[in-house]
């Protein structure tokens, strides 16, 4: 692929600003709303905020690590840009929305492209009634918290919870629990990507539950509904050497 105008947006952080200004005056840029690429410069999280911020402009983002993680990004270098542009390799991702209930009766909607999680707000743990497509699959977890996690953010909260590590094109998203009490051996579920997961919160006056989608955060739910948003398709473009694909394989040989 070929892309005639690039935008470079990047993290707050003096690395990240360093290589942004080292790139404009390298390459002839635009802003985001008239760029054919998007080139990001930070780490993991930043990419996260770039594909939320800008899903509406409908480019691909190529995302260069300035920061600590980098799953989700390439390797910073400056020379040949647009080589490595025009011979990038597309991955589109399709995250999953969250619609939230609250206690007040307010609703909230948005997207997650690595997970959505409930956490417990209290020392109290949190009790919750999983329904998958409509069904009661587990009628009382006592937990932490919970997450449904896609294939690209399985590697992070998701991993961290001792949840799997999911392929791209297997079509599964992983719902894993948080430091599980009642059912102790539970260990959480795989689930087709067309499920629809509704989470109710049981004794919520009691035991106050957040729900999480990325970086939104719903105070004192009631229920959670989550499904794979197959509308949005973000897409993100990686060196032939380090796509994404590749690096979840090699993520589950890692000591």
């Amino acid at each position: 692929m070929s892309f005639s105008s690039i935008a470079f947006v990047a993290a707050d952080t003096e690395i990240a600003q360093t290589a942004l200004a080292r790139l404009c005056q390298l390459y002839r840029h635009v802003p985001p709303e008239r760029a054919a690429v998007i080139v990001a410069l930070g780490g993991d999280g930043f990419m996260l905020e770039t594909l939320h911020r800008y899903r509406d402009c409908r480019v691909p983002i190529y995302g260069m690590n300035r920061g600590s993680v980098g799953f989700l990004m390439n390797g910073y270098r400056t020379a040949d840009l647009p080589a490595r542009l025009d011979r990038a390799q597309s991955v589109v991702l399709h995250p999953l929305r969250m619609r939230a209930r609250s206690a007040d009766g307010s609703h909230s909607d948005a997207l997650a492209i690595n997970e959505v999680s409930l956490l417990r707000q209290s020392r109290q743990a949190a009790k919750l009634r999983i329904r998958v497509d409509g069904k009661v699959r587990l009628d009382e977890l006592i937990c932490d918290g919970i997450l449904i996690s896609t294939p690209a953010g399985s590697t992070a909260y998701n991993l961290s919870a001792h949840g799997p590590i999911l392929p791209l094109g297997a079509g599964i998203n992983a719902l894993t629990p948080i430091s599980a009490f009642r059912p102790r051996r539970w260990r959480g579920a795989l689930l087709p990507q067309a499920a629809h997961v509704r989470f109710e919160i049981l004794e919520a006056d009691k035991r106050p539950v957040s729900a999480v989608a990325d970086f939104t955060e719903v105070r004192d739910v009631v229920d959670v509904e989550v499904h794979q948003d197959r509308d949005t398709g973000l897409e993100l473009l990686f060196d032939p050497e380090h796509n994404l694909e590749e690096r979840i394989i090699a993520e589950q040989f890692m000591p």
